[in-house]
C-alpha cells in the first residue's frame, strides 16, 4: 500500500492539474491549496526541498530564495566539499532557529546526490551544481518523481538537453530553469513590446555578454581533504587537480570551473542561456531553434582556462530575424537589443545582481528605447500579454503545489541552451552552419553533429532510458 503523504497527494493530481493547462482561457484552474491540509505554513504541509549543490550561486541566491519562502522546509543538503556541506547545512539550521524560534533543528546531509534523491519525504531539489553535472541529476530527480529548479545553463550539450526535457516531459514532474531574467518586469514588459509590434517588424536582436581572461594554475596540487574530486569531474574526463579548475578553498570567489570548456562554453552558456531565453520569448521561438549559424572567438592557447573571449556570432531563424552575438562594451553594454523596422529597444538587469561578485551590467537604466513613448503606451487588452511573475523561486513553488507548468519550463530552456551551444560549435569550427530545429541535427556536416554530445567517463554516463 502506498503511503499517504502530501507529495502524493499532490502527485495524484497531475491528471487533473494537465487537464487546466487545456481550458478556456476563462476558466478557474484546479488549485488545492495547502492550507486545506491543516495549514498552509504547518511543517507538514510545507513543500519539503534539497538542495544539490552548495557553492556560490546556493548560497548567494538559490538557498536564500526558498527558504525565505513561508510554504517551503529545506530538509536536506549534498555536496561533494565536506567543508560547503557544513556550511549550507549550518546555514539552514541558522535561518529556521533565528527566524521561526525553533529550539532544534536537524537538517540532513549527503555527499551523494543519490542517497538524497532516495528519500521519499523530499518532494523537491534545487540543483546549483557546477554545468556539467546539471543534465544527469536533474534527468535522475525526474526518474525520482522529484520537482526541479535547475539552475542554468541547462546542459553540457545539445544531447543532454534533449534527454533532459524528455525525461521531465515523460515523468510529470515541475520544473523552472533559473533563468530568473522571465521573473523580472522589465524583461516581461520588453518581450510583450517585442510582440505587439511596437517597434514594427523585429528585424534583428543583439545579445551582448563579457568574455572571459586566459590564465589559470595548470601545476597540480593536493586534493583538499574532505573534498571528492573523483566524483566531482563526473562524465568529463580525469585530470589532476588544481585549485584554479575547481573552486576556492576558502570563500566563495568565481570558481575557476567556469572558465575551462571542460566543464562548460564559457560566458555564451553561463550567462547567454539568460539573454538568448528572453530573445527566444520576445520572438515568439521558444520551441524551435535558428537555422543557420556561424560564429568566431578568440580561445586563449596557454594556461588553464580556455573557455572563449571576445566573440561575434550570428545566428538567422527562420521567421528571418537576425540574432547577433557580441562582446559587450561601453557603448555596447551587457543586455539584450531589440531593432525592429520602427525602433529599438534595449532591456537589462540594472543593479541586480544574482551574486556578490557577478560583473556590472554598465548601462544607465534596466530599459530604454529609441523614443520613450514606445514605454509609456499601455498594453490593451486585446494585446499578448506574458505570464507574470516577480519571483521565479515563487513562480516555481506555485506551480509545484498546482501542478501547472512554470515560467520557465524543460524545453523552452532546452531551446534556449541550445541556441547557445549551437554557437559555441560554429565558434570552435569557425565556418557556417545549417541546423534543423525539428530533428536537432546539422545538414551535411557529420563533424558538427559529432559535437552535439561527449563521450561520458565511466561510471557516470547518463542512462539514456529507464
Amino acid at each position: 500500500m502506498t503511503r499517504f503523504t502530501r507529495r502524493n497527494f499532490l502527485k495524484s493530481s497531475l491528471v487533473l492539474g494537465t487537464a487546466c493547462s487545456i481550458l478556456p482561457s476563462n476558466a478557474t484552474p484546479l488549485y488545492i491549496p495547502s492550507k486545506v491540509m491543516k495549514g498552509e505554513t504547518a511543517p507538514s504541509n510545507r513543500i519539503h526541498i534539497g538542495l544539490i549543490g552548495a557553492g556560490r550561486i546556493a548560497k548567494d541566491h538559490d538557498l536564500p530564495g526558498v527558504l525565505n519562502l513561508p510554504d517551503t522546509r529545506v530538509v536536506a543538503v549534498c555536496d561533494l566539499d565536506a567543508k560547503r556541506l557544513e556550511n549550507a547545512r549550518s546555514t539552514v539550521e541558522k535561518y529556521y532557529m533565528e527566524k521561526e524560534n525553533e529550539k532544534e533543528v536537524n537538517v540532513r546531509t549527503y555527499e551523494h546526490y543519490e542517497e538524497l534523491l532516495a528519500q521519499e519525504d523530499i518532494d523537491a531539489v534545487v540543483i546549483c551544481t557546477p554545468d556539467h553535472w546539471h543534465a544527469k541529476i536533474a534527468i535522475e530527480a525526474a526518474r525520482a518523481g522529484k520537482d526541479i529548479y535547475l539552475e542554468k545553463p541547462t546542459s553540457l550539450t545539445i544531447e543532454e538537453g534533449r534527454l533532459l526535457s524528455n525525461a521531465v516531459n515523460a515523468s510529470g514532474v515541475i520544473f523552472q530553469l533559473g533563468t530568473q531574467q522571465r521573473s523580472m518586469p522589465q524583461f516581461r514588459f520588453a518581450c510583450e513590446l517585442v510582440r505587439n509590434g511596437r517597434i514594427g517588424k523585429l528585424e534583428e536582436v543583439e545579445i551582448r555578454l563579457p568574455g572571459d581572461p586566459a590564465g589559470g594554475n595548470a601545476t597540480e596540487m593536493p586534493i583538499p581533504e574532505g573534498f571528492n574530486y573523483e566524483k566531482w569531474l563526473g562524465t568529463t574526463p580525469y585530470v589532476p587537480y588544481t585549485v584554479d579548475r575547481v573552486h576556492p578553498h576558502e570563500g566563495y570567489g568565481r570558481p575557476g570551473w567556469l572558465r575551462c570548456q571542460q566543464f562548460g562554453a564559457g560566458m555564451i552558456t553561463g550567462w547567454g542561456n539568460h539573454h538568448f531565453d528572453i530573445a527566444h520569448w520576445a520572438m515568439g521561438t521558444e520551441y524551435t531553434g535558428p537555422v543557420e549559424i556561424k560564429g568566431e572567438a578568440a580561445f586563449a592557447h596557454e594556461g588553464l582556462w580556455d573557455v572563449h573571449g571576445d566573440y561575434h556570432t550570428e545566428m538567422k531563424y527562420a521567421n528571418g530575424v537576425i540574432v547577433r552575438g557580441v562582446t559587450e562594451s561601453p557603448e555596447k553594454p551587457n543586455g539584450v537589443w531589440f531593432k525592429g523596422s520602427e525602433g529599438w529597444l534595449y532591456v537589462c538587469r540594472g543593479s541586480y545582481k544574482a551574486s556578490a561578485n557577478e560583473p556590472d551590467t554598465n548601462a544607465s537604466s534596466p530599459l530604454q528605447a529609441s523614443d520613450t513613448k514606445i514605454l509609456k503606451e499601455k498594453l490593451k487588452e486585446t494585446d499578448i500579454h506574458l505570464i507574470e511573475s516577480d519571483n521565479h523561486h515563487r513562480n516555481w513553488i506555485d506551480a509545484v503545489k498546482s501542478r501547472i507548468p512554470a515560467i520557465s519550463p524543460a524545453e523552452v530552456g532546452h531551446r534556449s541552451c541550445s541556441a547557445c551551444l549551437l554557437q559555441h560549435i560554429a565558434m570552435l569550427l569557425k565556418r557556417p552552419l545549417r541546423w534543423d530545429p525539428v530533428m536537432e541535427r546539422f545538414l551535411n556536416d557529420d563533424e558538427a553533429n559529432a559535437m552535439l554530445s561527449r563521450p561520458m567517463r565511466f561510471p557516470y554516463q547518463i542512462a539514456k532510458s529507464w
